[in-house]
């Protein structure tokens, strides 16, 4: 990803308030705002990275995200009771005081345009996280990592017991 100047609004020194992975919103603590613009909002990269890959998950054409690596991994980790499916799995995210950009890694369909999916990812990935964060999505950089062939069978096996 390459690097981006980040500005906070509020005139803040930009420095991250939240801690590892976390970046603030809000007016810093200025007295005399509207009630809704009192305090920080504070969002973790992780979430970013949950809606980002719930919204290319839904773009026809998109078989599965990540490499074949963590796809594996995750077919094994999702076997253990309690946990979920990792949605954030093959998204990665950079978050800054108002901007956030991202990786995303994916497996298309064969037959599709990949040129076509491509720009749907970004299209949804970018209205959704703009709309749920108010963060500024400057990239979105996807690499396609396989082709889902229709004869292939599935990464993740039958489970053994029923």
């Amino acid at each position: 990803m390459s690097d981006t100047a980040q500005f906070d609004k509020s005139g803040s020194s930009g420095q991250d308030q939240g801690g590892e992975g976390r970046r603030t919103l809000g007016s810093g603590g200025k007295r005399g705002g509207a009630p809704g613009d009192r305090g920080r909002t504070t969002i973790a990269d992780g979430v970013v990275e949950k809606i980002a890959g719930l919204a290319a998950r839904d773009v026809v054409g998109v078989h599965a995200m990540g490499s074949g690596l963590s796809r594996t991994f995750g077919a094994v980790r999702d076997r253990v009771p309690g946990s979920g499916k990792s949605v954030t799995r093959g998204v990665k995210a950079e978050v800054g005081e108002v901007q956030t950009a991202l990786d995303l890694e994916i497996v298309v369909e064969y037959g599709v345009s990949i040129a076509d999916v491509a720009r749907s990812v970004r299209e949804n990935v970018v209205s959704g996280v703009e709309r749920m964060t108010g963060l500024e999505v400057v990239e979105v950089n996807i690499a396609v990592s396989d082709v889902k062939l229709p004869d292939e069978e599935e990464d993740e096996p039958e489970p053994r017991l029923q």
